[in-house]
């Protein structure tokens, strides 16, 4: 029998990303469809391995997980500890805010409590707004992007620290409103153990053939519309 893709990732709801699964541990959205291509190029199952985004690199170390696949952005700190596919998405990062606030750019957040997960591309963003009081968002809970809209929404916190993609259907909501994006163009990619660079190779290879042949194009536009695809000179 053919050995399942084993990809891991939390189980929440941020879309375009990816949406809760369902009562057949089905998922859907960018992130999800990026990792069906995957499988089914290598002619393998896919199987999802739900997580706290703390445990996920942890659990590839462990050989729990083939590779993680969930907001991952290319970082020196993660690098030290997986090894990267070529990227599957390029974003860049937003800041959120209470609607109606007035902060329009980092100048304006100086005194504010600012969000964002710990250890992630947006807290080191976030770390570079000049005396902004940053906030870090553990990675043990199964919903740290719910846990800090809540916490924006109650008043715990002034803004949250995100890629730009989470924050797409956030557009029209009543509580919040995007107060301005950095285009910091952030790779994230398939992190894989060190110790399984055939897998990682594997993995690799199989993304740059569905990237050529314009299938990654293709999920990027079905779930992706307002965001510039980033590897256009390999769209159809």
């Amino acid at each position: 029998m053919t050995e399942p893709l084993r990809l891991a990732c939390i189980d929440s709801d941020a879309a375009p990303l990816f949406h809760l699964a369902d009562a057949q541990g089905v998922r859907t959205g960018y992130e999800p469809e990026v990792g069906a291509l995957l499988a089914a190029e290598l002619g393998r199952p896919l199987r999802w391995v739900f997580l706290p985004w703390a445990e996920m690199i942890p659990a590839v170390q462990r050989g729990e997980a083939d590779a993680v696949l969930c907001g991952q952005g290319v970082t020196e700190a993660r690098a030290a500890q997986v090894d990267f596919t070529r990227p599957y998405a390029v974003f860049h990062e937003s800041v959120l805010v209470r609607r109606g606030d007035p902060v329009r750019s980092p100048a304006d957040l100086r005194g504010r409590r600012v969000a964002a997960i710990a250890g992630s591309t947006n807290m080191a963003l976030a770390e570079t707004f000049a005396g902004a009081v940053t906030v870090p968002f553990g990675g043990d809970s199964a919903d740290v992007f719910g846990d800090m809209l809540a916490a924006l929404r109650s008043g715990e916190v002034d803004a949250v620290v995100d890629d730009d993609v989470v924050f797409v259907p956030l557009g029209d909501h009543p509580d919040y409103e995007l107060a301005f994006t950095v285009r910091t163009g952030n790779r994230w990619a398939l992190g894989v153990a060190k110790d399984r660079p055939e897998t990682r190779a594997e993995l690799d290879a199989a993304l740059g053939r569905v990237t050529a042949d314009g299938r990654l194009a293709a999920a990027w536009a079905k779930w992706l519309p307002g965001l510039d695809y980033p590897f256009a000179e390999a769209a159809p």
